[in-house]
């Protein structure tokens, strides 16, 4: 028998509407250049055709524990945010952020043509992570066009309570995005499809690919979606520039 909140995907992901496109990007990424990021991004929106674009931790900054905090009216996203109203796409990339008590977070921006707002921040931080950053409270959905996103952040994706606690909000969609070394490759596959099998939701996961900060000089890449029973519909390489999609409906 189909849990509340499965029964809810099965029907959403099912019904005959407008496709739902959603994909997954690993752009080149310059450290510390979040302009030249920006601009990367917005180069994959307009590719990707999709409804919503995913892209890896801090992927606006690299994943640079140091990086300048980027502001939601930073005039340097303004080419992300043009990209996202030509497209009629929302970009979900990554970045660190202040909060209003000027504490540091890991978030998820949510980008669309009229601006960015941090959507999540990650709740479960790695080791070195602590030293700069202040751990989110509560995950977190966004609702686009009628299906419910639940967002992650890299470690999140590895600690079953918050899988458990995004599906209990009614999701049906566990979105990501990370960083894994090469050697690493596996790691977030495996996540996806514990998710998946367990929850009965799809999984939509976005990786670094190629070189960036605190020693990652090889990323593992293979940004992927995977169905609600764990299977993957669409998976990327470990080349730089990669991009896929997949329409859920």
């Amino acid at each position: 028998m189909l849990s509340e909140a499965v029964a809810r995907g099965a029907r959403n992901l099912g019904r005959v509407d407008d496709p739902f496109v959603i994909a997954v990007a690993q752009p080149l990424t310059v450290s510390h250049d979040s302009a030249a990021n920006a601009l990367a991004h917005a180069h994959a929106v307009r590719a990707a055709e999709a409804r919503v674009v995913v892209f890896p931790e801090l992927s606006l900054t690299g994943y640079e524990l140091d990086a300048e905090a980027i502001a939601v009216d930073d005039p340097r996203l303004a080419p992300l945010v043009q990209a996202c109203a030509d497209t009629g796409s929302i970009a979900l990339a990554g970045a660190p952020t202040l909060d209003e008590a000027g504490r540091s977070h890991i978030a998820m921006l949510a980008v669309d043509g009229a601006g960015a707002r941090v959507a999540y921040r990650k709740m479960w931080l790695g080791a070195k992570e602590t030293e700069r950053f202040t751990p989110g409270t509560e995950p977190a959905v966004l609702d686009v066009d009628g299906l419910r996103l639940g967002l992650a952040i890299c470690k999140d994706t590895g600690v079953v309570q918050h899988a458990a606690d995004s599906v209990a909000l009614g999701i049906d969609i566990y979105v990501a995005g990370v960083v894994h070394s090469a050697a690493e490759e596996a790691v977030h596959d495996e996540r996806a499809r514990r998710v998946a099998g367990v929850h009965g939701v799809w999984v939509a996961t976005a990786s670094f690919a190629g070189p960036t900060g605190c020693g990652f000089s090889e990323t593992a890449g293979r940004s992927g979606i995977w169905n609600a029973h764990g299977d993957p519909v669409a998976q990327a390489g470990p080349e730089i520039g990669a991009l896929v999609r997949t329409a859920l409906r």
